[in-house]
Parts: C-alpha cells; structure tokens; sequence
C-alpha cells in the first residue's frame, strides 16, 4: 500500500498488519521485520513510517473510567476525538490537547504532545498515570514513574521507539461547559506579543498567530489569543458542518503574493482587542479539523511543518533571526503558530524546553530543504531544537546536538533488543 504522514511527504510503499488482541500483535512481533505503529497518520513526516507498519486503530475500547477521579483507562488505538465525545457531555475533557483531535491515545503518548497550556500543564505524559508496553517477545510491562521508570521515561516523546503501548490511564480534567471565554488581542510586532505573553502567564491557554513576512517595526506582527474554560454553557458540542479539500491545490496557488495577501488581510480583520468572549472549544482548540483533508492545500508535492523551540533567554533574538530569514527568502506561511512553553521534563526526547515555540508550514520545493539547513543551524546557535513529530528532512547532526539524552534511548534500545524490531524512517535517518 501506499503511505504517507500528513505531509504528504514522502508517499512510500508498506506492508501493514492491524491487530485487535494482545495475543495477535505478540504473534506478529515474534515473526515480522523490524517496523513502527502508525495510528491516525497524523505525524507530519517520516517518524511513524517504514516498510513494515503496525495499525492500532482497530485497538480502540476505553476500559474504565473513575468519575470520582477523571481517571480514564483506554486502549492505544482510541483517538482524543473519541475520549471527548464519550466524557466532555459527563463535564470532563482533556488535561492537555495539541491542535488535533484526531491523534491516538499510542501518538499522544509516543509524540507526547503539548498544548496551549503547556506553560501551566506541561506535556500529556504528566497527566498519564502509567501504560502497559509490549516488547520485541511479546511480554508486556506495565510502565509509570515508580514502575520501570527507564521505559516510561523513553517511551513519552520516544516515537514509537521503546515498544507498543497497549493501553494507558491517564486523568482528565473537570469542565463545566464545552466553552472557552477568549481574549483576542491584536499584537503590532514580537516584542510586543512576547511581552503580553509573559504578561498572562497566569491564563490558562495562549497562543499566537504571526506574520512572518512582516518586517521592520512590523515584524512578528500577531494576533495573540488567551482562553479559560467558561463556568457557564453546554457540555455538548452543537453539530457544524465541515468542509473538504476534494483535490491538491494546484501548487502556484501558494507563493509570496498570496501568502503575503492572506496574513495581511487576517491580521487587519481582528479586532484590536475583544475580552472575554464566549467561544465553543472546537474552534479554539482544535480549529484546522472542521477542514478534511486540509493538507491537500499545499499541492500535489505536500508540506512540511518546521516547529522549533528557544529557550527564553535566547527567544527574542532567535525569532528576530529565523523571522528575518523567512522573511527574506519570501518562504512565508499563513499556518505560523508562537506559543510560551514552560519548563522541560525528564523524558528523553521530549520537544518543549522552557521558552517559545513557532511552527510554520511550508510547502515542498527544491529550494525549501537548503534553506530549512540554514534555519536549523539559528536554532542550534540558540540552544533551541526541533519537533520531531514534525521532521521529515533534520539531520543526525541537528538531531543530536538538539536532543543530548538520544544516547540513553539509544543505549535502552540495545539493552532490550528493541533496535531489531521498532524503526521507523526517521528513526534511521537519525541514527537512534
């Protein structure tokens, strides 16, 4: 078959296998090649690629919940669409969500993915409370903070790594409605907007489009946006229609003029400044899923999506750098995201470090990759690293010097064996 993350790059031919039980993914584990699970395909690039995948949609029953705690226990495969539709109507919802809900419980776990509020809440591993792993045998152990620590520690951010997660508890958190009360303000360059930021860090979630091809004064020009959930309102989401890309966007459709076009027509339609308005958390949370196929936007020849993050001593004058670049190669994106990130936990190849965040999405082009070469080399000279549920093109270089503790997964990974069944292309290319 063919497959692709949601980058749409690279597309490449694999042999996958789903499973329903434990017993038939051990039997499989026992006699396959080397490969990786892939859930939803919701990782941008290659890390949930090979020529060998394991499907865990089909693995996908919530077990149990305690009402009296939040505690939730489910199976890899159930996605966080799933967990919201079946627990935001009894007044819970997710400690910790990224910008999709359609990502599995296995990928949240695998990408430990951040969200809006990680400067408050940290990453979705703090809100896990243990996972049953299963290894290259066929054994499966249970993983936490007391329990096999090693494993928990590489497991969380690892890609998909260390084994298979089977199922996990993890804790949600009370709501008293589906909605947000949001604050929008417009933002007339970065430092203005790093200010505000730092300036709300009491507030839950924050988040902040950017112009990246503002320059002078302008630059980093945003539209900063904070939210708590509302004490008031419905638990239910009201139904909204979606829409669809049917086909790839022809690729001139995307260029300097029209990016340039949107961001300035985007940034001049906010408001100035609007507190406290009530908004469903749909849109505020999750608001590219209302658009299927959104990907196919950026062509036939896909995208990829460039997140990085600096520490904060260095934040001002990393952006400053990468934006000026960006901005002079007239590379923009119109899907650009700055958020605050708080302190770094103790996994191994967790993404967030104390600091700032951004993501673009760029489309493939044969000058892109040298010019991403040269972003990365800013990055680095800033102590900064790059996502790896994003990365389709980083090198093993820029990867290691990112991310120093790759040599305890890596030694983790030879000690159990797991080299010789869990890889994925990225994890190749890497050298992990």
């Amino acid at each position: 078959m063919k497959l692709s993350g949601w980058g749409r790059y690279p597309w490449i031919e694999a042999a996958g296998v789903s499973f329903e039980t434990p017993e038939e993914l051990a039997g499989y584990l026992k006699t396959s090649a080397a490969g990786i699970v892939h859930g939803l395909g919701r990782s941008y690039g290659d890390s949930a690629l090979n020529e060998h995948v394991i499907f865990s949609r089909r693995f996908n029953k919530i077990i149990h919940f305690d009402d009296a705690t939040g505690v939730v226990t489910a199976e890899s495969g159930v996605t966080l669409a799933e967990i919201i539709a079946t627990f935001l109507p009894r007044g819970w919802f997710l400690k910790v969500t990224p910008g999709t809900k359609f990502i599995t419980l296995g990928g949240a776990i695998a990408s430990d993915v951040h969200g809006k509020n990680h400067h408050q809440a940290g990453c979705f591993s703090e809100c896990v409370l243990y996972f049953d792993l299963m290894l290259p045998g066929g054994n499966v152990v249970r993983c936490s903070r007391d329990q096999n620590r090693d494993l928990f520690l590489a497991t969380c951010g690892g890609m998909g790594l260390t084994g298979v997660v089977l199922a996990a508890a993890f804790r949600l958190q009370p709501v008293k409605s589906a909605y947000i009360r949001e604050t929008v303000i417009r933002c007339r360059n970065l430092h203005e907007v790093i200010d505000l930021f730092e300036e709300n860090k009491s507030i839950d979630y924050s988040v902040a489009w950017i112009d990246c091809l503002a320059r002078g004064d302008k630059m980093g020009r945003s539209v900063l946006m904070l939210g708590e959930h509302a004490k008031t309102g419905r638990k239910t989401p009201p139904p909204r229609p979606s829409l669809s890309i049917p086909m790839n966007l022809p690729g001139f459709c995307l260029n300097q003029y029209s990016v340039s076009w949107f961001n300035h027509f985007y940034y001049h339609r906010q408001p100035e400044f609007v507190s406290g308005r009530l908004v469903h958390l749909d849109p505020f949370f999750y608001p590219l899923d209302k658009i299927n196929q959104w990907n196919r936007m950026y062509g036939r020849h896909g995208f990829t999506q460039y997140q990085f993050v600096l520490p904060k001593a260095a934040g001002r004058d990393g952006l400053r750098a990468i934006l000026s670049r960006i901005s002079a190669a007239g590379l923009g994106s119109f899907l650009a995201v700055l958020k605050l990130l708080g302190p770094k936990n103790e996994n191994l190849l967790s993404f967030p470090l104390e600091g700032y965040t951004l993501a673009l999405d760029f489309k493939i082009q044969p000058r892109l990759f040298p010019f991403l070469d040269k972003l990365d080399r800013i990055v680095l000279d800033h102590g900064g690293r790059l996502y790896l549920a994003k990365d389709v093109r980083m090198s093993e270089q820029t990867f290691k010097q990112g991310y120093p503790k790759w040599t305890e997964l890596h030694r983790l990974r030879r000690s159990l064996n797991l080299i010789t069944k869990f890889n994925s292309l990225q994890s190749k290319r890497l050298g992990v």
